[in-house]
């Protein structure tokens, strides 16, 4: 599988630098990307047309759940449900697992 640059989420550009994702599977309700954020890149305020649940690997995340401060360590889940404005933000270098469904109508993350 191929990393692939990732300074876009949602259509917004990244804050702090760019990330990497690649994508592990994908089936007729939902797929599953591998995310990394070196630590300081952050992801603006955004939501989608999707639910999505985070799995963290390794690092530390901070961020944004509907106007709440969340923090997620490794080993850690967190759901984004669908139309619910949020936001991350790698402590350190941080790896996730993020599932989504149903299928993203656009690609949620790009170049």
């Amino acid at each position: 599988m191929t990393w692939t640059p990732m300074s876009i989420v949602e259509g917004l550009p990244l804050i702090g630098g760019q990330g990497r994702f690649r994508t592990l599977a994908t089936a007729e309700g939902g797929l599953a990307y591998e995310i990394c954020y070196p630590a300081g890149v952050a992801s603006p305020v955004h939501s989608h047309d999707h639910d999505s649940i985070v799995y963290l690997i390794s690092g530390s995340l901070r961020g944004t759940l509907d106007g709440r401060e969340v923090t997620l360590e490794a080993g850690g889940t967190i759901v984004h449900p669908r139309g619910v404005p949020h936001s991350v933000e790698a402590i350190v270098d941080s790896r996730w697992v993020e599932f989504k469904t149903p299928l993203p109508s656009r690609p949620p993350i790009a170049e």
